[in-house]
């Protein structure tokens, strides 16, 4: 690392730094997704209809099912986890990026971004916890979902969510998604939703807009 000599010259740009606190936007609503963990087979179709729509190259996945196996014969398990963003309530993502390309909608406290001023700086790929945004190879930028803001602006569900063949998977209201209260094939009446499972990063960094129906070996809340 460089080794500052002048001492006066590291005060005075110390004290010309400005520093700047970002407040989180509060939206009129926030929509967040649920997932079953128990019910998920994985067929990844949500991967390739979010790829297809966004027109992503090989690489770079805004949604990803992961895997989860263990146990020993005969006592063995496997269930899926699926994330992309999960457009937090406090973005890591949002205030490291210098050039304002990702912003929170008031609305529907959807974590957007324009890619088109992305400088590739990757800052908000290395805030995220949970890896939503995604670095594009070919196109040397970072992309991420929104949530497919323009299929919920004309009435329909995200991608994602419509190509679930399982219905597993949808998004709604986070706070009523968390009380069991909005209808949805994705929880059953008697089960009740969890905000984390096994692997997923601490919900208190960034209160992300998800919430599981956890598999039993994958529960975090006992």
């Amino acid at each position: 690392m460089k080794k500052i000599k002048d001492r006066a010259a590291l005060k005075t740009a110390i004290k010309r730094r400005k520093k700047a606190v970002y407040e989180p936007v509060k939206p009129a609503q926030q929509l967040g997704f649920v997932h079953n963990n128990v019910d998920c087979i994985g067929c990844r179709a949500c991967e390739i209809a979010c790829k297809d729509k966004n027109g992503l190259p090989p690489g770079p996945r805004f949604r990803r099912v992961q895997y989860v196996e263990g146990g020993t014969y005969p006592d063995v398990f496997a269930y899926k986890v699926n994330v992309s963003c999960n457009h937090c309530a406090e973005p890591a993502c949002l205030p490291t990026c210098p050039t304002g390309a990702i912003w929170k909608r008031a609305d529907n406290g959807i974590v957007d971004i324009d890619s088109t001023l992305c400088i590739g700086c990757r800052r908000c790929e290395a805030a995220c916890p949970y890896g939503a945004p995604q670095w594009d190879p070919e196109a040397q930028i970072v992309k991420k979902c929104n949530l497919c803001i323009d299929e919920l602006e004309a009435g329909r569900k995200p991608y994602c969510v419509m190509a679930c063949m399982m219905r597993v998977l949808d998004v709604g209201p986070i706070d009523l998604l968390r009380l069991n209260e909005y209808a949805t094939k994705a929880i059953a009446p008697h089960e009740a939703p969890v905000d984390a499972v096994k692997n997923f990063a601490d919900p208190k960094l960034t209160h992300p807009s998800i919430v599981f129906v956890p598999h039993s070996k994958g529960r975090v809340d006992k």
